[in-house]
């Protein structure tokens, strides 16, 4: 369907909380793992839990689903949001378990968070504010995040929010149709819900 959001089931993500989360936000949404479904969507979400190596090695061990991204995405220009490890996978490579290359459609680097402060645990767990820098028209709030590494684009004008754990990190890029959170808005309560009504309507 023309206005179909689809949901990337490719084994690593909280797929239902995401599903729950996009429609209470007003997105007719299909959780999928079928490549002619997801190419065919009007919007696509990769959501990840886990470790970078991980998820792109599962994304790929599903036949034609990375295929069908870059069909979609990066052919016909489809509105993309990658979610925490979904985010980062959009990166060149990600330095979690060894280096292993990304999507690739933002250049930049994964690499372990790495606090100023030694007081501050690792991984990063809990609610954190959300900045908007770069002159960028996201919302500002607090967004609830869990995870042990960020992504550092190449560009910095990609970056179009920031949060701070004993130093800035990326909590939201974005390049053209191509939109990533380092935070769960599924799990952000009224941050997520305005954020994913802006991104459904961007």
């Amino acid at each position: 369907m023309s206005d179909l959001v689809a949901v990337v089931d490719y084994g690593a993500g909280n797929l239902r909380s995401a599903q729950r989360a996009l429609e209470r936000a007003g997105a007719h949404v299909v959780v999928t793992d079928d490549p002619a479904v997801i190419a065919g969507a009007a919007r696509i979400v990769l959501p990840g839990v886990g470790a970078f190596a991980q998820c792109i090695q599962q994304l790929r061990e599903r036949t034609g689903i990375e295929a069908a991204l870059n069909e979609a995405v990066n052919a016909r220009g489809v509105p993309f949001l990658g979610i925490c490890v979904g985010m980062q996978l959009l990166a060149s490579e990600g330095h979690e378990h060894g280096i292993h290359a990304g999507l690739g459609w933002l250049p930049g680097i994964v690499s372990r968070l790495q606090p100023g402060d030694a007081s501050l645990k690792i991984p990063h767990m809990g609610w954190n504010r959300v900045d908007s820098v770069n002159g960028a028209a996201v919302p500002s709030g607090d967004a609830y995040f869990v995870h042990s590494y960020a992504f550092a684009p190449s560009d910095a004008a990609d970056v179009q929010a920031v949060s701070d754990h004993g130093g800035r990190f990326a909590a939201i890029v974005r390049r053209g149709h191509i939109t990533g959170v380092q935070f769960h808005p599924e799990k952000s309560q009224a941050y997520g819900q305005t954020f994913l009504r802006n991104w459904l309507i961007s």
